[in-house]
């Protein structure tokens, strides 16, 4: 008698415990059971060009889950079933994550993208089987593949979702993603949904439009190949509008949506395509650096515009010969034929009258040594001065030093980009903020360089196609054409015969006009290409190219922001 009282004692006090209790607790579970939270993602917003091209878009997927139900184990007809998938989609999983998934509810990705015949195969033989959830979800898509792709960026993945790792993908990431929704879900015991209500709606990505031309782009491509290691920018001087950024070489966005193979990754490593070397990467400026240095001299009396040289090909200072470009000397020269020219001789007499910080000072104010103020990661380069040397190096700034500094050489850094600024401010009269994206604002500075100055550059400049070091460009009479080329040493001339990283960068910069359509600047960046020809007959090109471009498109202008 006493047994089955103590007997119905500990069955009472178990009820009690399971029903009063631990009640909350079983409430939840069985909750859990019947609904379910599943987040909706958001279709990322694409980027366009100046006229809508989509450079970055979303292409749809049909991807195959498994969907847990909450079982301790997977059963044997579970393994059945994903074995069975496997073979049908080509693909493994890990039987670990999949039990993983089923005792908490979640869904676990199998397969991507399958096929038509894959889909109507899984549906043939799953047709009412809950684990099994096929989503129609959307893949980042570049249908310009590496065409300005230092601007677009690529997306990584993070928490098995995507989001911007670099170029306007990163900096836009809030705009493009938008924001994802939630549904909630009713589902029986074996994980069957009866019923799903949207808790929260999702929201899709923004457009994001480029001041980018991307049929502009692919002419300069055509031009500037894979081949070549550097920069191609066109900028519009006037309101900041970017048309053309490349940079060399370049890398396909839609690698980093799969994994990279260790061999792709080492040679990513090795040609670095992923540095935009239009903005963040660094580079000796050499002879378009003398416009800075002829805008000082003029500016502060040291020459007038009627000032001339007799270059004898070398100035003698400190015991030391600075020699010119042309060794047997130039002859006479006038100031406007030694920008032309592109002689030394001239400048290395201006340096006896300009101290280096008087240099670094005109050259701020053409916007060097500062970041241009793009969206996108840039490097500020380096102007030295006397302050700069002897906080680096602990050492005074020597004359002989300034020498180099006129022409460009020595420690002087500086960006594609920022050349291309300097040179829109000389025919504007204003600093432009580079704009990527169309609804930037206009962002100009006035250049505190006088009208008087500005103009005598100019017509230097015209005089370098017209009987200088672009006279190449000459010939093209339909254009009208401003232009300074530089050949900027890489290393100590006694290395040159050594050759690849030891030659020249080749560089070539312009401001031009065709007909009625609006001016662009152009500025080519050819690392180590032994001598400012190569970018000069690239420009070239790409002039007689443009020419026909413009003349066969009835909208010319609507590319200009």
């Amino acid at each position: 008698m006493c047994a089955s009282l103590t007997g119905i004692a500990i069955i009472i006090g178990r009820l009690f415990y399971l029903q009063v209790i631990n009640a909350p607790a079983f409430i939840d579970r069985g909750q859990k059971n019947f609904t379910r939270l599943e987040l909706v993602q958001s279709v990322r917003g694409p980027i366009v060009d100046c006229r809508g091209a989509l450079l970055a878009t979303n292409k749809p997927s049909t991807d195959i889950y498994w969907q847990g139900s909450g079982g301790r184990n997977l059963t044997q007809g579970q393994i059945a079933a994903l074995d069975k998938l496997a073979n049908i989609l080509n693909c493994s999983y890990s039987r670990e994550n999949i039990a993983y998934a089923e005792r908490r509810y979640q869904h676990v990705l199998l397969a991507s993208d399958i096929s038509l015949e894959q889909l109507c195969r899984v549906q043939e033989l799953f047709a009412d089987y809950p684990h099994i959830a096929v989503k129609t979800n959307y893949k980042r898509y570049y249908p310009y593949h590496h065409s300005a792709a230092h601007i677009v960026g690529y997306l990584g993945a993070w928490d098995s979702n995507y989001m911007g790792k670099m170029g306007l993908e990163k900096i836009c990431e809030p705009v493009l993603k938008g924001e994802q929704g939630i549904v909630v879900q009713t589902i029986n015991s074996v994980g069957k949904r009866l019923d799903a209500k949207e808790s929260k709606q999702v929201m899709d990505g923004q457009t994001i439009q480029l001041t980018l031309d991307i049929e502009l782009t692919k002419l300069a491509e055509s031009v500037f190949g894979a081949h070549y290691t550097g920069a191609f920018i066109l900028l519009d001087p006037l309101t900041g509008a970017v048309k053309v950024l490349i940079s060399r070489p370049t890398f396909d966005p839609s690698l980093f949506l799969g994994r990279i193979s260790s061999e792709v990754w080492q040679q990513m490593q090795e040609y670095k395509p992923l540095l935009n070397r239009a903005l963040s990467a660094t580079y000796p400026l050499g002879s378009i650096f003398k416009l800075v240095t002829m805008s000082a001299a003029l500016e502060q009396g040291i020459v007038n515009q009627d000032t001339a040289w007799d270059c004898k090909g070398y100035v003698r200072f400190a015991g030391r010969n600075y020699r010119c470009n042309m060794r047997q000397g130039h002859g006479i020269v006038s100031l406007e034929q030694s920008l032309a020219l592109s002689c030394n001789t001239g400048f290395f007499h201006m340096a006896n009258y300009m101290p280096i910080d008087m240099i670094a000072d005109y050259a701020y104010r053409y916007g060097f040594g500062q970041k241009t103020g793009t969206v996108l990661s840039e490097q500020q380069g380096l102007v030295p001065n006397s302050a700069w040397k002897l906080r680096s190096k602990g050492e005074r700034w020597w004359p002989g030093e300034t020498l180099s500094a006129v022409i460009g050489q020595g420690p002087l850094l500086v960006t594609p980009m920022q050349v291309a600024r300097m040179i829109g401010s000389i025919f504007t009269g204003n600093l432009v903020t580079p704009r990527l994206l169309e609804n930037e604002p206009l962002v100009t500075t006035p250049l505190a360089i006088s009208q008087a100055t500005r103009e005598f550059l100019q017509r230097a400049m015209i005089k370098v196609v017209t009987e200088g070091t672009a006279r190449a460009i000459g010939a093209l009479s339909f254009f009208e054409v401003y232009a300074k080329t530089s050949t900027a040493q890489t290393s100590a001339l006694e290395k040159r015969h050594l050759g690849g990283k030891y030659l020249e960068h080749g560089w070539f910069a312009s401001y031009f006009k065709y007909k009625d359509n609006s001016p662009l600047v152009m500025v080519i960046l050819v690392e180590n290409a032994g001598s400012a020809s190569i970018p000069t007959r690239l420009a070239r090109e790409f002039f007689i190219k443009y020419r026909s471009y413009m003349d066969n498109n009835t909208y010319k202008n609507s590319f200009m922001s």
